[in-house]
């Protein structure tokens, strides 16, 4: 059962327009930070901090190229967190 705290946190990290704009470049293809951070006109420093909030949220997982580190939507929890919130919003109109 998710509780009211759980969700705003999800929220919180949802409510960040460049993490939104990440996790939609990551639905595409994985990526690495300077990839990244071309495509939204960012430092990879920046790009970085977002992706370190996505990570401990088990938004994104990271993997191992080579020298670089590339970042994989993990659309799994993702759908796990909007069913969690389905399911508490559903509760409030009973």
């Amino acid at each position: 059962m998710t509780s009211p705290e759980s969700l705003a946190g999800m929220f919180k990290i949802l409510s960040v327009d460049t993490r939104l704009r990440i996790l939609n470049l990551l639905r595409e293809r994985p990526m690495c930070v300077n990839a990244l951070a071309c495509s939204l006109k960012m430092t990879a420093a920046a790009v970085s901090q977002h992706l370190r909030i996505l990570r401990e949220a088990e938004l994104v997982t990271p993997e191992r190229r080579g020298y670089f580190i590339h970042y994989r939507l993990n659309a799994g929890k993702l759908e796990e967190m909007v069913r969690e919130a389905q399911t508490f919003l559903g509760r409030g109109e009973e």
